[in-house]
């Protein structure tokens, strides 16, 4: 037998590659810190898409009949996670509070993601004077604290759920921008982009076909990684008072607002809505960590 018939064999006996995000998932279903994070995230999720079947109560129904001694009383069996001040039930604003917690970290994170990945894929790409230009406006966006400069914006704009959505989805720009330039140049000394570019294929091809779809990984994992933080940063800003002008609004760190007042007497009323935040954010961790190490080709011959 020839050498040759000898490795068309060895080949023909290799498992063929499944593609990058199917071998990715292979990998991810392996991490039980990943999959833990899944449920624990699908759960919220159900619970906020579900929230007016399944909260007990109308998050915004106050009854004050419920207080005693002018205080809240705490969990019980007609009320599982106690009243709050206003004697509105807090299991049903802890559900319902999801709803707004998700919406603005998913929408915020997009909005950064979006013009982020624009600026980065075209500095990255083009290089030179407009590379020069984007980067060191992003130098400068980034020497100012992400969180400051989201109480500024908020403040400049005016309080509520849609400038929150906007200053965290600003301060979040600058990092993709920087992350996916640098994947970008890495992928531009790749031989097959400089075989495409030898026979004539147009820029925006190159780019939108075969440099984006490489390069896009390590954004993607940074885009989950971002999530729990814009979820901390809107909890963050609502506790300042920044968020929905409404105080009847469940939103989780709105309803932490005027808990201060009553950590001695009931100390629930900040205990439930900041164990859900906490909850929350380390869930969407463990599932950016699992998408980094599914995705790393530095740990693809791991498991």
């Amino acid at each position: 037998m020839s050498v040759i018939e000898l490795e068309t064999r060895e080949v023909a006996f290799e498992t063929p590659s499944t593609g990058l995000w199917a071998d990715a998932w292979y990998r991810l279903r392996r991490n039980p810190g990943a999959i833990a994070g899944f449920v624990i995230i699908t759960v919220i999720v159900f619970f906020a898409i579900f929230a007016p079947l399944l909260a007990p109560y109308d998050p915004r129904e106050q009854n004050l009949s419920l207080l005693r001694e002018g205080c809240c009383p705490g969990p019980s069996r007609a009320h599982l996670f106690g009243v709050d001040e206003l004697g509105r039930d807090e299991l049903s604003r802890v559900i319902y509070g999801a709803r707004f917690s998700i919406l603005i970290g998913i929408v915020s994170v997009t909005v950064g993601f979006v013009f982020g990945s624009i600026l980065g894929a075209i500095s990255g790409f083009f290089g030179g004077a407009v590379d020069s230009v984007i980067m060191r406006i992003t130098d400068i966006w980034l020497t100012i604290p992400g969180f400051l400069m989201a109480i500024g914006i908020v403040a400049l704009l005016g309080p509520g759920l849609t400038q929150i959505m906007i200053a965290i989805g600003i301060i979040n720009v600058p990092l993709f921008a920087r992350l996916l330039r640098g994947a970008v140049l890495a992928q531009r000394a790749n031989d097959f982009i400089l075989a495409a570019r030898s026979v004539g294929v147009p820029k925006r091809q190159i780019l939108a076909a075969h440099i984006l779809p490489n390069a896009i990984s390590p954004v993607i994992v940074a885009g989950t990684l971002a999530l729990a933080t814009a979820i901390i940063d809107a909890a963050g800003l609502g506790f300042l008072g920044l968020g929905p002008q409404d105080p009847s609004t469940p939103e989780w760190g709105t309803m932490l607002t005027n808990t201060v007042r009553f950590l001695q007497t009931a100390p629930h009323l900040a205990m439930i809505p900041g164990l859900a935040i906490v909850v929350t954010a380390i869930s969407i961790n463990l599932i950016g960590d699992g998408l980094r190490e599914a995705l790393d080709p530095k740990l693809r011959g791991r498991g």
